[in-house]
């Protein structure tokens, strides 16, 4: 398929068939860890894939910050990434990592009607701001929580302060000339109607795109076209690629916590 090499990542990563064993013992030691303070399989809807998990810091939050997993909405699940909660805790931010249905299950349509279902509901969890970030598929997701189109019930919309997506797919055309379609089942008027970067972006918050200066060039141009749609910065972060641009998140004295939750 015409894109197949551009949005492969794996194959361009040293050992990045390692990355995401290391992912899932790194986050099973987080959970461990945070005992109590990890509240965990929270639901926010009645389907089996409708729960999130819940990391409390020490003391009262500050805020909630929301990380959703990528995987090209086929793979991996929030528990994965745990371990990417443990800066934002550090900071006395909580932190939810909501689960949803993968493709071919769900469409990203379906999906990103999950992601809306969730958001209230770990945003009643915790008072304060909250700030919204995902990494690739995920930020995707993220994004498309800021679009115009999504309704968000209450004050929500003004709790909301940031929206970071990390290396997002913010044009999803592409991907519909992938062997990847074969489970996504994309169609050109789902592809537009879920691109974040062709939707007009709801008013009220900051936004902040963050990439890997070492991706894929397919990468570093969806984030460079979500950041013009959103007149927002695009951070390319040298030296990192797809797999590690998220290990920003895992201490709290970094850049990418900074653009989070300064």
């Amino acid at each position: 398929m015409r894109y197949d090499d551009a949005f492969a990542n794996a194959k361009y990563i040293i050992n990045g068939a390692q990355f995401p064993h290391r992912w899932a013992e790194a986050a099973a030691a987080f959970r461990a860890e945070r005992g109590d303070r990890a509240r965990l399989g929270l639901p926010y809807g009645s389907a089996g894939d409708e729960w999130f998990d819940l990391f409390l810091p020490d003391t009262e939050p500050v805020g909630l910050l929301v990380f959703i997993h990528g995987g090209y909405w086929r793979a991996f699940g929030p528990r994965d990434f745990s371990h990417l909660a443990a800066g934002a805790v550090a900071l006395g931010w909580a932190c939810a990592l909501p689960a949803y249905t993968l493709a071919p299950r769900a469409r990203i349509s379906d999906i990103a009607r999950q992601m809306t279902r969730a958001l209230p509901v770990m945003a009643a969890a915790v008072a304060g701001p909250v700030v919204l970030t995902g990494h690739s598929a995920g930020g995707h997701l993220s994004a498309r929580l800021g679009n115009a189109d999504v309704e968000l019930p209450g004050d929500l919309g003004s709790r909301i302060r940031r929206i970071v997506p990390i290396s997002p797919l913010s044009v999803l055309r592409p991907l519909m000339e992938t062997a990847m379609n074969a489970d996504l089942r994309l169609d050109p008027a789902e592809a537009r109607a879920e691109s974040p970067a062709f939707l007009p972006r709801r008013p009220g918050f900051d936004a902040h795109v963050w990439v890997g200066g070492a991706e894929r060039p397919a990468f570093l141009d969806q984030a460079r076209r979500l950041g013009n749609a959103w007149a927002c910065p695009v951070t390319i972060d040298a030296g990192r690629h797809h797999f590690d641009v998220i290990e920003g998140l895992e201490a709290p004295d970094t850049p990418l916590l900074r653009a989070l939750l300064a």
